[in-house]
């Protein structure tokens, strides 16, 4: 048996549990979910020396005389699928993907964030965001009918949405992913499930799967769900606004400032944090923004931004400071309303 405490875990907890299929899981360089699946005899095998698999049939990872990639479960991302049978069950971990030489593969989105906050550490901060994904509900997947006509946080006894935010929430918190809120969106049938705060690669993993649950809840439902910034003309696209801070390697919030002169409690190092992200934007919206059509969410008249600006409450801003608790300062971050949920997470939070 091995002596890391996580992959022990992962053994025991797959005879306990009844599991007998273990779901690989990894990204191509857009964002879309890549699986295969492994059986437990094999898991121990693959803790060790990962499972081979053909690189050059995942989009952005490399050519055909290059294709030879391993998959290296992380065990610390072990977790048995809810909406799976409790017998036969079906557990999952997220891969890192390396060469055969056992070098980290570069095309590797979850590689290029753990090696960017990697560089924050060095730096001395650890880099946490509060992601809210907006997403539409449709009776299909082939148009674009809605179940409601809601708006902001409505409440109705047709809100049959209802059952199923409940359900995603539910199944999230079986997963292990703590949410903060959930409610009904501007848009009809449009809504939103806020994620807790966490350091940036657990974030990136929970937002996958954050993804997934809501379509396999909506399926169950036999519903549509929909994270296209804009599927529809004429009503409000649909965005991943990030929250983001730095904090220290002692816990403290390196953004927060009491005694900010211009009265933001703010300090120099969130007010240069800023400084880059308005200055990059145009460049870094390739990888945030990174289809035709989240740009028909970028235009005037909503409330997604169009201009280099930053404003303490303005919600039409690039980026926005938040107000709900000034004087606390684990509360205080910036939030960057650009980036759609269309984005591949992991290459999308490095670039902030």
């Amino acid at each position: 048996m091995t002596a890391n405490p996580d992959q022990d875990f992962v053994l025991k907890t797959i005879k306990s549990r009844d599991v007998h299929f273990v779901r690989f899981w990894f990204t191509d360089v857009l964002g879309a979910m890549k699986s295969f699946a492994v059986v437990p005899g094999e898991l121990e095998d693959a803790l060790a020396d990962g499972m081979g698999f053909d690189g050059s049939c995942i989009e952005g990872f490399c050519r055909t005389q290059e294709s030879d990639m391993l998959a290296y479960p992380d065990a610390s991302t072990f977790q048995v699928l809810p909406w799976r049978p409790e017998s036969n069950a079906v557990a999952r971990m997220f891969c890192d993907v390396r060469t055969p030489d056992g070098l980290p593969f570069e095309g590797d989105p979850r590689h290029v964030l753990a090696r960017t906050v990697g560089k924050a550490r060095e730096m001395g901060y650890v880099f946490n965001v509060g992601p809210e994904l907006e997403f539409y509900y449709f009776k299909g997947p082939e148009g674009a009918e809605v179940l409601d006509r809601g708006g902001y946080f409505d409440l109705t006894s047709l809100d049959y949405a209802s059952d199923l935010r409940r359900d995603t929430v539910l199944t999230l918190e079986k997963m292990g992913i703590p949410v903060e809120y959930s409610h009904h969106e501007n848009g009809p049938s449009q809504h939103e499930i806020d994620l807790r705060f966490a350091d940036a690669l657990s974030m990136a993993d929970a937002v996958m799967t954050y993804k997934l649950v809501v379509k396999e809840i909506a399926l169950k439902h036999g519903v549509y769900a929909s994270f296209m910034p804009k599927p529809m003309a004429g009503e409000p696209g649909s965005g991943m606004h990030v929250h983001q801070s730095l904090f220290d390697l002692d816990g403290n919030n390196a953004f927060f400032d009491a005694r900010d002169p211009q009265g933001y409690r703010l300090s120099d190092v969130a007010k240069r944090y800023i400084a880059g992200i308005l200055k990059y934007a145009p460049e870094f919206c390739l990888v945030t923004n990174q289809f035709v059509n989240s740009y028909k969410r970028l235009v005037c008249g909503g409330e997604a931004p169009t201009y280099l600006s930053w404003a303490s409450r303005n919600r039409s801003t690039l980026v926005r400071i938040p107000g709900y608790r000034p004087d606390r300062e684990d509360a205080c971050r910036i939030e960057l309303r650009s980036p759609d949920p269309a984005a591949n997470p992991y290459l999308a939070f490095a670039a902030m």
